[in-house]
């Protein structure tokens, strides 16, 4: 089964944005409504890589007001998915595989950084508990010989979760505000490329060596052992390496959602 959006290039870093806008205001869910959608229809394929997009087009796209729509265009640069012209309007990137292969392997040096750092200041013991109870959570999960949609779905929040506690454990807001720009690259999250296929034994299998990676680190940060704990977030990477190359590789590859913007190296 082709995994859904949410578990290939997924719409995490916008979740995270409406996480960080709470909507109290109607202009706060007019602004991430639309650029929830504007992002959907680029991973969808529906506005094509390398095409220009104008504002106005936008607007009318949408059938929404002007200022969300800037708002979403900026933001949508921010995070790489769009390039400004310098004739106005925007054109929608495209990315080679080394791109993809570089943010991840910056998001695991960051990551494996702040792990260090959490080992060696001392992790606050309310966030390791919390971390264990996510990874408790994680194993329910995998307690199954394959995932349904709805456990997938429930691995990949939790999946970012995790991630997220072993970023505020480092108590370092400089290293945590250059993961959440690595991260808010396309495909460059923990969950970019969890898997290439859900529903089968050989994801489930990648996930159980993901979570052991998972179990690994928290207790090297437990234990204030600090290179070992940065030795193990630079290896977990390395398996969000090989998910993309499965992914580019697939025969299918057009159906999965937001590969099409990477383009395969000659």
């Amino acid at each position: 089964m082709i995994p859904t959006t949410k578990s290939i290039a997924n719409n995490d870093a916008v979740k995270g944005l409406a996480a960080e806008l709470p909507l109290q205001t109607s202009s706060d869910s007019v602004q991430v409504r639309a650029l929830l959608q504007l992002r959907e229809l680029i991973l969808s394929g529906e506005l094509a890589g390398g095409s220009r997009i104008t504002e106005l087009a936008v607007v009318q796209r949408l059938g929404a007001s002007r200022t969300p729509v800037r708002a979403a265009l900026m933001r949508l640069e921010q995070e790489g998915l769009l390039e400004a012209l310098p004739s106005g309007g925007y054109a929608i990137k495209t990315f080679s595989e080394r791109d993809v292969s570089e943010a991840i392997e910056l998001r695991g040096t960051l990551e494996g950084l702040s792990a260090r750092l959490a080992a060696e200041r001392g992790a606050p013991p309310v966030v390791l508990a919390e971390a264990r109870a996510c990874l408790d959570a994680i194993d329910q999960f995998l307690k199954s010989p394959t995932l349904d949609d709805q456990a997938f779905s429930r691995y990949v929040a939790l999946n970012e979760q995790f991630h997220a506690l072993l970023s505020e454990m480092s108590g370092s807001t400089v290293i945590a505000r250059q993961l959440e720009r690595v991260m808010s690259l396309p495909f460059a999250s923990p969950s970019g490329f969890v898997v290439a296929q859900a529903n089968s034994t050989a994801a489930r299998d990648m996930l159980v060596v993901a979570q052991d990676q998972h179990r690994q680190v928290l207790d090297a940060i437990a234990q204030g052992e600090g290179s070992r704990a940065e030795a193990i977030m630079r290896e977990h990477s390395r398996l969000a390496q090989r998910n993309l190359r499965e992914v580019v590789q697939s025969p299918r590859q057009d159906q999965l959602p937001g590969v099409r913007l990477i383009r395969k190296q000659r």
